[in-house]
Order: structure tokens, then C-alpha cells, then sequence
């Protein structure tokens, strides 16, 4: 799977969603405030439509008969489950506590810093996906794996997000409203499991599979691109109150995700797994399910949040830093020995 114009370049379009989002929303306060009005249950329903328009596309391109192939590839797999569900929730958690509500106190008031690390934690705590498979590609795994990998976390999510996410949450003194959250989970985890795992059924044929999944690709980023728009439209007021908050955000995240590469690539090298294997494993523990963790927090804490606006600035950093980490795989010989 080629890396496509849209991905590669999602960052650019990220920014200016961004801006654009940010215009809009201090030129017309009313339009944004209306926007953040239309919501069911806490969950805001444009936010729903969109973010179910980047799921679902994602959730089609895992194969849950790929389990079986779980015993080619015990101990990789076995490693990178042990770094997404066990440390790096944990890791995530105190980078954001360092920062946010150590290094970069001072500039940043109580009350919103709890909600950046709300989002934060919520970012640690979703494990890559869809895009998954581009890392994989691009640093030359082994794609057998890579789709063990997905299929193995993407059921564990179903049962583990929620219970994690609270746990850290409320270690953080964040109020959890457990129905919100187990809402989210079943409309924007199982729902579009379900709906992807429906769609291949009903396909059957591996290449109108893959047909779909090329052709709902461009849909899943154009939701994505416009999710960001609306939620910079509605947080404008407060981002133009204090930009610098972006950037304070950013540097734990980016942390985060080095850290992970390097640790996952530590432990790959010493269990011995070859390349193949340890360079797209250390990228799936390194990444983001961002797609979730933004719908999650606009669901648990609102549309104008500080924890919405920290997932999205997850994926503002996300495909560069990854990127770069691909090249890092493709280069260093010793981290990543054939």
C-alpha cells in the first residue's frame, strides 16, 4: 500500500483546515456556537457523520480471519501488544503531567491543563489502525503481521479502551461519565468494526474488497479534514486567545511517539525479531488511532475542549513525525538489523 497524496501530504492539509477553521470561527462566533449546539447525548452530530466517514473506510480494511496467523509471529506481536496497551498509556500519561502540568504550568491555567491532559491520555491510550499499513509498507514489513497486529487491537479496543481511558482519567482527577464513554466506544469502536466486518462478508472477493477500499480512501480523509475545520471553527476564540497553547501540546506528543519507536525498537532488537518484523512494530506501537481518540473526547468533554483540541493537535504532528520514523527504519542498520 503506497503512501497516497492525501497522506502524504496531510499534515499541509491539516494546517489549513486549521486556519481556515480558525477564520471562520472568529469571523462568524454565532455559526461555530450553533455548530457546537446540535448535539444528541452529549455527541456533537456533525462530528458523528464525519468521524463515522473516517472510521468506517479504516475498520474495512481489517481482516479478523488474519488472527489465525497469530502463531507465525508470537513474540512481535506479543511486544507490540505490551507496548500499546500496557506502556504506553502509561508513558503518555506522565509526559503529559510533566509538561503540561509541570514544565508549561505557568503558561497554561488549571482547569485547561486537566483538559489537555484528558486528551492527551486519551491520544496514549487508542492504538494505530488503517494507517498501520502504510507505516508497514513504506519501512518494507511483513504484511502478514502487520494485519495480525491490527486485527489482534482492534478487538482488544473494544474491550480495553474504555476501562484504561477511565482508569488513567480518573488518576488525573478527571470526572468520567462512564455511559458517555461507553456510548463512544460502542458507536465509534464496535459499530464500525462491525460495519467493515459486514462489507467484507457481503463483498467475499478480495479484489472488490480492495476496490472499495481505494474508493472510500478519499472519503475517510476529506471527513478527517473537515472534522478538524469544524472543531478549530468552534475552539477559534479560545486559540485565539492563547496560540501557544498548539505548540505546548505538541512537544509532549512528539516525545511521546520518539519514545515509543525507540523503546518498541529496543526490545524488538533484544528478542531478536528481524526487520520485517521490528521496523513496522515499532512504528504500530509509535502511532496514533487519533480518529478515535478525537471522537472520544469531543463525545466525553465537548466540542470546545481543551481535550478536543489536544487530539487534534495529535494529528497535526502525527504524519510527520511518522514519516520521519520511517526513515529512521529504513536507515539505521543497527536499530533495525535484517
Amino acid at each position: 500500500m503506497e503512501i497516497g497524496l492525501f497522506e502524504r501530504y496531510l499534515s499541509l492539509w491539516i494546517a489549513l483546515a486549521i486556519v481556515v477553521g480558525v477564520v471562520l470561527g472568529g469571523l462568524l462566533p454565532d455559526l461555530a456556537a450553533w455548530i457546537a449546539s446540535l448535539e444528541v447525548a452529549r455527541i456533537n452530530l456533525p462530528i458523528a457523520v464525519l468521524i463515522w466517514g473516517m472510521i468506517v473506510p479504516m475498520m474495512l480494511a481489517v481482516d479478523f480471519s488474519a488472527i489465525g496467523g497469530m502463531r507465525e509471529q508470537p513474540r512481535g506481536l506479543l511486544i507490540t501488544v505490551a507496548m500499546n496497551w500496557l506502556i504506553k498509556p502509561l508513558t503518555m500519561t506522565a509526559l503529559a503531567w510533566v509538561f503540561i502540568r509541570g514544565v508549561f504550568a505557568a503558561w497554561i491555567p488549571d482547569a485547561l491543563g486537566q483538559e489537555y491532559v484528558a486528551g492527551m491520555i486519551l491520544l496514549g491510550v487508542a492504538p494505530c489502525t488503517a494507517m498501520v499499513f502504510v507505516w508497514s509498507r513504506l519501512s518494507d514489513g511483513d504484511p502478514n503481521y502487520t494485519l495480525v497486529q491490527v486485527a489482534v487491537n482492534d478487538l482488544i479496543m473494544v474491550f480495553a479502551f474504555a476501562p484504561i481511558a477511565a482508569l488513567l482519567l480518573g488518576v488525573s482527577d478527571v470526572l468520567v461519565p462512564w455511559d458517555t464513554m461507553i456510548t463512544a466506544v460502542g458507536l465509534f469502536v464496535v459499530v464500525p468494526l462491525a460495519a467493515g466486518w459486514l462489507m467484507r462478508v457481503l463483498l467475499k472477493s478480495p479484489g472488490r474488497i480492495e476496490r472499495l477500499e481505494a474508493q472510500l480512501k478519499p472519503l475517510s480523509i476529506t471527513a478527517l479534514i473537515a472534522t478538524v475545520l469544524l472543531l478549530f471553527m468552534v475552539q477559534a476564540q479560545a486559540i485565539l486567545s492563547n496560540p501557544l497553547a498548539i505548540v505546548l501540546i505538541a512537544i509532549p506528543l512528539i516525545l511521546q511517539t520518539y519514545l515509543i519507536f525507540w523503546l518498541t525498537a529496543q526490545w524488538m532488537r533484544l528478542w531478536g525479531q528481524p526487520r520485517t518484523v521490528a521496523a513496522p512494530g515499532a512504528m504500530i506501537g509509535a502511532s496514533n488511532f487519533f480518529e478515535l481518540a478525537v471522537a472520544v473526547a469531543i463525545s466525553l468533554f465537548g466540542l470546545n475542549s481543551g481535550a478536543a483540541l489536544a487530539t487534534v493537535v495529535g494529528v497535526l504532528v502525527e504524519v510527520p513525525v511518522m514519516l520521519s520514523l520511517v526513515a529512521i527504519a529504513n536507515r539505521n542498520q543497527r536499530l533495525f538489523p535484517a
